[in-house]
């Protein structure tokens, strides 16, 4: 099939919709599919205010159109809403195509955390424009329940993998220097993370933020104590992540949080506060400690075997995962409820 997948956040970025997608088409393409990408790189941009590491297409409606018409797509799928993802969606509907979305990120309560805007509105709009898609991919059932009770029709379960060979146990070198136990966030670091609610717990050994984003420079200059490792390539974070004792996740606000399953793949155990993301992800499985006390959740991590926290992960493959997505794929040109041929069959 020829499957296309519209995304505002590519590379350079580092988060989990780009890993996601990234790894998503590298297994469709295995699958046998011929998947084309649209993505900023192939666009003027300029910074998202708050937030300049994600680049915005400028005025992208024309180039849009004109790749979707001549690659001919089987299916399509729209990624993000952006102004790539409205791009596509708009000539979608104004050429009676059929496609799908995904709901990667809590849109609505990230802009709430930076402008205050009112949740009901920016979920009215996320509601319009996920709705005209024949599904919405989500990547837990938490986050579908949460949805659907908000009005969006047709939730579809996407889950999430992991790359058990390069994030696994091995030598936990990386930290050595700084006193155990070492506790270890690995992700963007801004306001919608709550990152602060680590940094301001009382305890033993160190903390060690890895990552790079808006809110760095300042939670740098207020946690002095802390060590602000940057940003490094995912060789590198296997490292940080398997020389963790605790993995810690304050955000409140993930749909899934690929991070988790990248550090229990190193056995590395997590502390998070119980939400969804890690409910779904590590709930009671034992590869973690979920507590509304923070604290509490790090210090009895501690207590968990590394062992078992690396078997918990390896149930997850992005295998598994693909061959979801393609089966919420619609065909572009034909009925919206038909599915499409089963690529097995010939």
């Amino acid at each position: 099939m020829r499957i296309l997948i519209v995304t505002d956040a590519w590379l350079p970025q580092v988060n989990g919709v780009v890993r996601s997608l990234t790894e998503t088409a590298r297994e469709l393409s295995g699958f046998g599919h011929q998947v084309e990408m649209i993505t900023p790189q192939a666009f003027r941009t300029l910074p998202c205010p708050t937030y300049p590491d994600i680049r915005l297409s400028l005025f992208p409606y024309r180039k849009v159109a004109d790749r979707i018409a001549a690659f001919a797509p089987d299916a399509i799928h729209i990624a993000t809403e952006g102004p790539l993802g409205l791009a596509a969606r708009r000539y979608c509907l104004r050429h009676d195509l059929a496609f799908s979305t995904a709901y990667h990120t809590r849109f609505p309560e990230y802009v709430h955390a930076r402008c205050r805007l009112p949740l009901a509105l920016s979920y009215a709009w996320m509601r319009r424009f996920h709705n005209a898609a024949h599904c919405v991919m989500v990547p837990t059932q938490s986050i579908a329940d949460d949805l659907s009770a908000r009005g969006f029709q047709n939730v579809k379960l996407w889950s999430r993998g992991v790359d058990t060979a390069l994030f696994s146990p091995g030598p936990r070198e990386r930290l050595d220097g700084t006193a155990p136990p070492r506790f270890v966030y690995i992700g963007r670091v801004a306001v919608e993370k709550n990152i602060e609610a680590f940094l301001k717990l009382e305890l033993p050994g160190s903390k060690w933020v890895v990552g790079d984003g808006p809110q760095l420079t300042r939670l740098k200059q207020q946690y002095q104590d802390v060590h602000f490792a940057g940003i490094f390539p995912q060789q590198e974070l296997a490292r940080f992540y398997r020389a963790a004792d605790v993995f810690v996740f304050p955000s409140l606000t993930d749909t899934f949080g690929l991070v988790l399953l990248e550090a229990m793949a190193c056995g590395t155990p997590v502390a998070a506060y119980p939400v969804a993301g890690p409910l779904d992800v590590v709930g009671d499985s034992g590869a973690g400690v979920l507590d509304a006390d923070l604290r509490t959740a790090c210090l009895k991590a501690l207590e968990l075997d590394r062992g078992h926290v690396r078997a918990i992960a390896e149930r997850y493959s992005w295998q598994a995962a693909s061959r979801q997505f393609e089966q919420h794929l619609r065909p572009a040109r034909l009925a919206l409820g038909a599915p499409l041929p089963d690529p097995k069959a010939g």
